[in-house]
């Protein structure tokens, strides 16, 4: 019997997950499973070790306060995997959490494969991770083709998976009807607002994305703002509805389907920096993409960046067709000034997203089946 210890940070790598237990299972119906996860790992048979919640931080401001806590559970999941005694230790994303884990359990027992599951952003900032990751880990995933000569460069095997974003499906015209049937939308217009999934991004963000739609209602009369609210932060935006404009709706998705038919329904979408751009890209919403973080975090942060964008549309596609106001340009009037832009041209970034989605593996198998693969391999 298989035995795989995953390690998952946030919700995106509680979706990745979930999709590699899935072709995991594909391989090896009788395969065993612990560690710590979301949700969406739940759902395929993990009991995780605690909330994966706690571990759903970003920024150095934001991580010191909780920096013990994170240590003690950090601890708590070395233990848990030496005891249970796994043929591979697979970290997903989180790069800080999960290299500390790693590394402890190479140290305490190098027979363990351990494998990370998206390669750390060598590209973007601190390109030393790579060599630093290769003292402990055995293989990296990737999500992005041009990733796995970076890790390989750094000593590692490597191999490129293909983003999950290309296997789900397409809402088509029955469920965008249905969406907007729900939700008494009609054929109003849709301003779609992702100010984020974690609570600090979402309190810097919100009142900036507010008055931008504030902004853009203005100009475009008969447009609805629908605001998409990811479960970490629900109590807060039930408590800060008045950030946003009047009559905006915001919406719990039931699944995925019916977020995916929000993404669709929408004209453009203003959102928080992230995998969500490529969500919409599948989607072909035009968007802008704002983002800020703590004084603390922007200053180093902006001293440390090797890249001009950090829009992974932009990126995967070379081009810059997607707008981004990032910093001190993450204020509503600039992101206001963005969105009307795009409005104003909402082809334009039509072929980035295409370009996007064919690099990313549209059309080939499936990204989690080809994880698991690659991970046994």
């Amino acid at each position: 019997m298989k035995r795989i210890f995953l390690v998952a940070g946030e919700a995106s790598g509680d979706k990745l997950g979930q999709a590699v237990m899935r072709g995991l299972k594909q391989l090896h119906p009788d395969i065993a499973f612990a560690g710590v996860g979301g949700p969406l790992m739940e759902a395929e048979g993990l009991q995780p070790l605690f909330p994966m919640a706690e571990l759903s931080v970003m920024g150095l401001a934001e991580v010191l306060p909780k920096y013990r806590a994170l240590l003690r559970r950090k601890d708590e999941t070395v233990a848990a995997a030496l005891a249970f005694q796994p043929d591979i230790l697979l970290t997903i994303d989180s790069p800080d959490f999960c290299k500390r884990v790693a590394k402890d359990v190479r140290a305490a027992n190098p027979a363990i494969r351990t494998v990370h599951y998206v390669a750390p952003s060598v590209w973007a900032w601190r390109p030393k991770r790579a060599a630093r990751l290769a003292e402990f880990t055995d293989k990296v995933l990737t999500l992005l083709p041009f990733e796995p000569e970076l890790m390989r460069a750094a000593g590692m095997a490597a191999e490129f998976t293909g983003h999950p974003v290309v296997a789900e499906p397409e809402a088509g015209a029955a469920e965008i009807a249905a969406f907007r049937a729900k939700y008494g939308l009609g054929d109003a217009p849709l301003l779609l607002l992702l100010p984020g999934s974690r609570m600090g991004e979402v309190t810097r963000l919100s009142a900036r994305f507010g008055a931008a739609a504030q902004a853009v209602l203005a100009a475009h009369k008969g447009m609805r703002a629908v605001v998409v609210v990811a479960d970490a932060v629900q109590a807060f935006l039930a408590e800060n509805k008045g950030l946003f404009p009047p009559d905006t709706l915001f919406l719990r998705p039931e699944d995925g389907q019916e977020k995916r038919a929000a993404f669709a329904a929408a004209d453009v979408a203003l959102a928080a920096s992230g995998t969500v751009s490529l969500e919409l890209a599948a989607a072909g919403t035009p968007m802008v993409i704002g983002y800020d973080m703590a004084w603390l975090s922007r200053v180093i942060m902006a001293r440390m960046l090797l890249i001009d964008t950090v829009t992974l549309v932009n990126l995967v596609s070379e081009t810059r067709a997607v707008p981004e106001r990032i910093g001190k340009d993450c204020t509503a009037e600039r992101l206001a000034e963005a969105v009307l832009g795009v409005l104003a041209q909402p082809q334009a970034q039509a072929e980035a997203a295409r370009l996007t989605m064919e690099r990313l593996g549209k059309g080939g198998e499936d990204p989690g089946l080809r994880a698991a693969k690659a991970l046994l391999s």
